[in-house]
């Protein structure tokens, strides 16, 4: 058993309309069909986790209707501790409204309960927090609610890792309170203020962020694979080649399989390497959960390739 990972964020229930098409405004035209899956970077992240051998707890809100049943029937099946996870009486699931073009898809978020996860939110769960090893957040929940759970966290000697997405300036002074950080590459961008249009000017950004800040700076980019800095120098573990069906949930799945193997005692580049196979490998599948590999299918992969 792996070391303890909290992971506080969003829940939501993702409504996934199949299309070949989006419609113009005042246009109705018939889909071809639709999924009802379990989602919500928070939740993603935490299953990652679990699949991967970790040892994670939950934090968050659900609502007291059919969508919140929905995802705590299908969390169970989890090996996670959801005993910290709150139903709200009086407010419903957050949902992502998702259309799943051939190509492409674009999603619209209705936040819920989870607007709901606040300081006070946190004080109730704080000795969970405390008692963790690890802290892993996004940004889909309150920021005000990220910044003072990262501080607690870092107060208390947990290690605190984020996954800034959606992006929000406003998490940009609570730096000193972040171990790892884990952008993709418009993140990344908004986290320095400025384009960088090639990639030569991207490294460039990297390697002054490594020297500029104590919190450890991991891009994911996409079919580019993920680039760190490691003594001065950006190093980038290529993109694994899988049949891709669907990216939604690839970055969760490499943050939360990144922190299972950090927690592991893994090296940076060992943690960077095994989280970028479970990543492929989860885009072989609709849905952001559907696909997560477990550990040994991610040593497998490993293995034969």
């Amino acid at each position: 058993m792996t070391n303890s990972v909290v992971v506080l964020g969003s829940i939501n229930l993702d409504i996934v309309l199949h299309t070949d098409r989006l419609p113009k405004i005042g246009e109705t035209i018939v889909g071809k069909g639709i999924d009802y899956l379990v989602g919500g970077k928070g939740s993603n992240q935490a299953v990652a986790i679990s699949r991967s051998g970790g040892d994670v707890a939950l934090l968050g809100k659900i609502g007291a209707d059919t969508f919140g049943d929905k995802i705590l029937s299908y969390l169970k099946e989890e090996k996670m501790d959801l005993s910290h996870l709150m139903i709200e009486p009086n407010f419903f699931t957050g949902i992502a409204s998702i259309f799943k073009l051939p190509e492409d898809n674009c999603i619209t978020v209705i936040s819920g309960a989870n607007e709901l996860v606040d300081n006070t939110f946190v004080d109730s769960v704080v000795d969970v927090i405390k008692e963790a090893d690890i802290l892993l957040m996004q940004l889909e929940i309150p920021v005000s609610t990220v910044k003072y759970a990262l501080r607690i966290a870092k107060q208390n000697g947990v290690t605190t890792v984020l996954n800034p997405a959606p992006f929000n300036s406003e998490i940009l002074d609570t730096l000193d309170y972040v171990d790892y950080i884990t952008p993709n590459e418009i993140e990344f961008e908004e986290l320095c203020n400025k384009t960088l249009d090639t990639e030569e000017v991207f490294f460039e950004e990297m390697v002054k962020w490594d020297r500029e800040h104590s919190t450890k700076l991991i891009v994911t980019r996409g079919g580019a694979g993920v680039s760190f800095v490691e003594d001065g120098k950006v190093e980038t573990i290529p993109a694994y080649p899988v049949e891709v069906i669907d990216t939604t949930g690839a970055g969760d799945t490499f943050n939360g399989v990144f922190v299972t193997s950090i927690a592991r005692g893994m090296s940076l580049k060992e943690a960077v390497r095994f989280a970028s196979v479970g990543a492929s490998m989860s885009t072989r599948s609709l849905g952001a959960q559907t696909g997560i590999p477990t550990f040994e299918e991610i040593e497998s992969y490993i293995e034969k390739n």
